[in-house]
């Protein structure tokens, strides 16, 4: 079997970070001196290692984020914030999504709250959790265009697939909602 043989049925498997990684290999002369077992082990976690990261990629770009640059490691922690550090760590390790908890962020119009929210949306997503974010108007236009149409169920599908749903500017004007399908009354809210 030829190396350029190989190389094609690798990229035909799918592997083509291992194909790369191999033809790099075969070109070094140094590597020739490691064993065939470990050379496989390399040649597999960078494959491996590539499949992570486009995974990540597509879990990020699928989110819709709207601060997609946002990291809990740029977070403000200045005194006048009141935010607690410690807190945030832990949940920048998204156990609250495996244990089905919510988070509810709160604070002053300009505060950061997107912001965070969006952080640990990036988080969410670099841990392989289906991640989906939407403001609150956008998602009762799309419901309502969606009842409409005929579309319900496919998207009331987009938004429970995820594991984590990240909905932004929740209740940020006061409502006043009635909708026979919904079963849903909020009325004189206060903010």
């Amino acid at each position: 079997m030829t190396k350029q043989s190989t190389v094609d049925k690798l990229i035909a498997m799918r592997l083509s970070a291992m194909a790369n990684a191999f033809l790099a290999q075969e070109s070094d002369v140094s590597i020739k001196e490691i064993a065939f077992a470990d050379r496989l082990a390399m040649l597999v976690d960078i494959e491996f290692s590539s499949r992570n990261n486009n995974r990540r990629k597509r879990l990020m770009k699928q989110s819709c984020l709207d601060q997609p640059s946002a990291n809990i490691s740029d977070i403000n922690y200045t005194s006048g914030r009141k935010l607690n550090r410690k807190l945030i760590e832990r949940l920048a390790s998204c156990e609250y999504i495996n244990e089905y908890r919510n988070i509810f962020i709160t604070g002053a119009t300009g505060s950061g709250k997107t912001y965070m929210g969006c952080a640990f949306g990036m988080e969410a997503c670099k841990q392989f959790f289906r991640t989906r974010y939407i403001r609150l108007p956008d998602f009762l236009i799309e419901i309502e265009m969606a009842r409409n149409n005929g579309t319900y169920q496919k998207v009331m599908e987009k938004y429970t697939k995820p594991a984590l749903l990240i909905i932004d500017e929740w209740l940020l004007i006061k409502l006043m909602l009635y909708n026979k399908n919904w079963h849903l009354i909020l009325k004189d809210c206060d903010i």
